[in-house]
């Protein structure tokens, strides 16, 4: 059986077609395209009409791409940057008239639980007990778990975009007052939620998302080149020592260290600040970089469950439109 998922997220739309072999997605095609959403849509803003015309086309294109490799009706969700927009009912049901793809809204939570079930099989039941941190565009996912699924998950906004924004979008580079500031608040948002982790007490920690990725790498650990397999750890005294350098240099300047991308370049010193904080929080001093996150969740769930469990996803998505909306007036794609 061969399927696929697609992922919009703040700065790509990506698909990944897997082979579900015994239980296991093994990838044989992935694809991206970079939209940058998140440079068009101001935290709390609508999607506006032009970021919608290309996303209805990465959506076309990702769907026919996924066809071509034997894998129809993809899964297709939004992160926050797209289920935190006003207007995000209105461009779910323009993806889905255009492009035949129910596109839905995952609400944090969910986000946090298939992402804990990838990380969970990417590292095996030897982990035990299992405490996940995740970095995305406009949330922090938290989670903790024994089993398969977690027992417990929390979905903050802490997004390292979201909070670039808030807090360092007028100083590049920031202030020190700034940077303190930012840790201020992620303490405070953090501070019961952390509680529960520390009571909890995890065997392993795991970090996902690309946010963690290239901090994982800014701070020594392999490149993606080396591939999935190896162990990357990233230490909190490493991501505090990382925190000074990215904070002493324009957003511009970070697109020259190790492992930063040119597009996460302005959110990565907040995105360090979220981890940090939270492994300090917790009383964690070091975390597993894990390649496998929500994609990988989506489609072990897909195996395991069916594609009635994405069915639900999507009606759930569907009726908690608002009524009546006013329809997005965007012309249709070619192809």
């Amino acid at each position: 059986m061969r399927i696929s998922v697609v992922d919009v997220g703040s700065n790509t739309v990506r698909l990944v077609v897997a082979d579900a072999a015994d239980g296991v997605p093994l990838p044989v095609h992935t694809a991206k395209w970079r939209l940058r959403l998140s440079e068009q849509v101001t935290p709390g803003g609508p999607v506006p009409e032009r970021a919608v015309r290309q996303l209805v086309d990465a959506v076309a294109e990702a769907s026919r791409t996924a066809a071509r490799w034997g894998a129809a009706d993809p899964p297709a969700f939004a992160t926050a940057v797209v289920r935190n927009a006003p207007n995000r009912h209105e461009v779910l049901r323009t993806v889905r008239a255009r492009t035949g793809v129910d596109l839905c809204t995952l609400p944090g939570e969910i986000e946090a639980e298939l992402t804990f079930l990838g990380a969970r099989r990417w590292m095996g039941w030897r982990s035990g007990p299992l405490a996940l941190l995740d970095i995305g565009g406009g949330t922090l996912e938290v989670a903790f778990g024994r089993g398969r699924l977690p027992d417990f998950v929390a979905s903050l906004p802490l997004g390292a975009r979201r909070l670039t924004h808030e807090f360092f979008q007028d100083e590049d580079p920031p202030s020190p007052e700034r940077v303190r500031a930012l840790r201020r608040k992620v303490r405070h948002q953090l501070r019961d939620v952390a509680a529960r982790i520390r009571w909890e007490g995890p065997r392993t920690v795991v970090a996902t998302s690309r946010t963690f990725q290239q901090l994982g790498r800014l701070c020594g650990a392999a490149p993606g080149r080396h591939g999935p397999f190896v162990d990357r750890q990233m230490h909190r005294s490493e991501l505090r020592e990382a925190i000074t350098r990215l904070a002493a240099l324009p957003a511009a300047e970070r697109a020259h260290l190790p492992g930063i991308s040119a597009p996460r370049a302005a959110q990565s010193l907040a995105g360090a600040v979220v981890g940090h904080t939270a492994m300090k929080l917790t009383g964690i001093k070091a975390v597993t970089v894990c390649p496998w996150a929500i994609r990988e969740g989506v489609l072990l769930r897909h195996i395991e469950d069916g594609p009635s469990w994405w069915a639900g996803i999507a009606r759930r998505s569907e009726e908690a439109a608002l009524p009546d909306p006013v329809p997005l007036r965007i012309a249709a794609t070619s192809g």
